[in-house]
């Protein structure tokens, strides 16, 4: 029952978010920069090169996915435990699996979002891996692939027929605990 509850809260947070983003804003108007004359011309300031702090850090429970599912989770006094990320028995470097609950022993429900940054070869051989373990392969219009657990295996808890599913890109893999859910990992910053 909490599971389809937060499924459910889950799905209208991503409808607002996409509702929230297609409303027009306007322009922020924009004034023109002083234009040095004859002896008073001064030095423009530099440009920062750097890329903002969030951008060089490492992945976090907090930071893969929407900032406001996080505080959504924080206020219902779920909090999340990270743990290597995996794509079946193999552990992919440099990735994280954060799984959000109320920490008890019986946790009803337990939201599972994940990142890892994966090359080509190694995405082929996870995808491969999975296939012959059952699980369900499909191809994205993008070029993307998802690979899902076989339906028959969900006992009706999947939305739509999709439960635990990896989503393989360009240089990543990401995992939640149903397909729809993919959409709140929002990592790296640079893609934002």
């Amino acid at each position: 029952m909490m599971r389809r509850t937060l499924a459910a809260a889950s799905a209208a947070l991503l409808t607002a978010l996409v509702l929230t983003a297609c409303t027009p804003t306007a322009a922020a108007p924009t004034t023109p920069s002083p234009v040095p004359t004859g002896d008073s011309a001064e030095t423009p300031a530099a440009t920062p090169t750097d890329p903002p702090d969030d951008e060089a850090a490492d992945p976090t429970c907090e930071t893969i996915i929407l900032s406001s599912t996080a505080a959504d989770f924080r206020s219902i006094g779920w909090k999340a435990q990270s743990e290597p990320f995996r794509v079946g028995a193999t552990e992919v470097p440099d990735g994280i699996l954060c799984k959000w609950s109320d920490g008890s022993a019986t946790a009803a429900g337990v939201q599972m979002f994940g990142w890892a940054p994966i090359d080509a070869t190694a995405a082929d051989k996870a995808e491969r891996d999975l296939v012959a373990s059952g699980w369900k392969r499909e191809d994205a219009a993008n070029g993307d692939v998802y690979v899902t657990e076989n339906p028959e295996w969900l006992a009706g808890r999947g939305v739509d027929g999709y439960g635990i599913t990896y989503l393989f890109g360009d240089g990543f893999v990401k995992v939640a605990d149903t397909k729809q859910s993919l959409v709140l990992i929002d990592w790296p910053p640079s893609q934002r």
